[in-house]
């Protein structure tokens, strides 16, 4: 069955506060914390007001792309529950998850074998080994099909361009889902009913 769910790029209190009141939220909810390229980037001040919220059943947690100690400095006291890493090597991902004491999901990016087998740099580090695209942004696909070499046992999360009705193809994968484009109307904003319509899924799937 698939493990969890999260749903990254939230940029609004509206969309936020409809996930956390749903009655089937994600466990984990990503906020696009410092990658500016990304439509979803949310600057730091609407950051702190947007996650200063009660997250209820919900993770929260920031997407960072090669963090800045600055930057790690500056956002250490926010309502984060997991640091999401991309480009950043296990030695310096130790270092941020002992000084701040935070769960980590390192971020791989996957075209082919090699880039999979990366994860066992991370095994002994991270929380979750997230397998994104190498699209960041862009919400690109890449062969899932790698990832049948990885053990169960690995606590992993997938995404790139996840579609809703993709859903219960992960039905008997031990995978945390990952989704953003797949629930954003043609401007690119967060979609509340396609949003709906994925937790209902996700909740029927579950059973």
């Amino acid at each position: 069955m698939i493990k969890d769910l999260k749903i990254c790029g939230i940029s609004d209190p509206e969309t936020l506060n409809f996930i956390l009141n749903h009655p089937y939220p994600p466990k984990f909810i990503g906020f696009i914390t410092n990658y500016k390229k990304s439509k979803r980037y949310v600057n730091y001040e609407n950051l702190k007001n947007l996650v200063n919220v009660n997250k209820k059943q919900s993770n929260f947690v920031s997407v960072l792309v090669s963090p800045t100690n600055e930057l790690l400095e500056k956002i250490k006291d926010l309502n984060f529950d997991y640091y999401q890493l991309y480009d950043v090597d296990p030695s310096r991902t130790l270092d941020i998850k002992k000084k701040y004491k935070i769960k980590i999901i390192s971020a791989l990016t996957i075209s082919n074998k090699e880039d999979v087998d990366k994860y066992k740099d991370y095994l002994e580090i991270s929380d979750i080994v997230l397998f994104d695209s190498k699209g960041y942004h862009k919400s690109e696909s890449f062969d899932h099909s790698l990832l049948e070499q990885v053990p169960n046992e690995v606590n992993k999360m997938i995404a790139g361009n996840i579609q809703i009705d993709d859903i219960p193809n992960f039905k008997n994968k031990r995978f945390i889902i990952d989704l953003s484009g797949s629930i954003e109307n043609s401007e690119g904003k967060k979609d509340i009913n396609k949003i709906d319509r994925l937790l209902k899924l996700f909740a029927k799937n579950e059973t």
